[in-house]
Formats: C-alpha cells, structure tokens, sequence
C-alpha cells in the first residue's frame, strides 16, 4: 500500500469511528418505565419510580425495586428470564418465551418542550 492510501482509511475509520461514538451518545436516554407485552399484545406499562409487584397473567410476577424491574417469579421449566439483568434507567429486555412474556425500557419523554415538532408534509 501506498502512503496516500494508508491514509486515506485511516481518516475512514477515525471518520466512522467519531460518527459511532456521537450517534450513541445522542440516542442514550434514560428509560423511565417498562413495557409489558404478552403474545404481542400491550399488557401495560409501568414507571421505574414506583416500588410495586406486577403479576403478569397466572404465568409471572414482575417486581420493580429501587429504579429496577425484576422477574422474580415464573412458570416455566428453565427460568432463565429470572436470571436476565434487570431493566434499569439504561433500558434492557427481559424475555420468557415459554410464557410469550416481553418486559422492555421505555425512553422517558424528551425535556425539551422549545422544540418545534418537525411534520414531514408541510
């Protein structure tokens, strides 16, 4: 390779690397509660500011403590969804497939109410 290539993509990589770094620093938000789905369908949603024990069907038991939303009850032969990471204010997923059960952060809604919102007709 030649000089002139060499640093060609160098100044890519440092390129996609800045342009990686500032898109995820735009887009971490803090997640202010979970959504609950079962078998696709919306069960509810619940903010991470209120201690509370959410039974999902006869199936699981969602706790949320402290800012963070457990599974800590499940009838399913594996429990894995009890050994996941719980869902903080840095979002997260929480999966029980045997029980079709979805427990996902949900962004907190944007600060900024100055902002024009854009319609993409007009």
């Amino acid at each position: 390779m030649k000089k002139k290539e060499i640093i060609f993509i160098s100044s890519i990589l440092a390129f996609a690397l800045i342009l990686w770094i500032g898109l995820s620093v735009l887009h971490k938000g803090e997640y202010a509660s979970i959504e609950i789905t079962v078998g696709g369908e919306k069960y509810g949603t619940y903010s991470l500011d209120h201690d509370q024990t959410i039974k999902i069907n006869d199936t699981n038991v969602c706790e949320i403590k402290d800012g963070k939303a457990y599974m800590i009850q499940a009838e399913c032969p594996d429990h894995l969804c009890m050994k996941q990471k719980p869902i903080d204010k840095n979002g997260g997923t929480i999966i029980c497939l045997p029980n079709k059960v979805i427990i996902e952060g949900n962004a907190s809604a944007s600060k900024d109410t100055d902002q024009p919102s854009v319609d993409a007709i007009s």
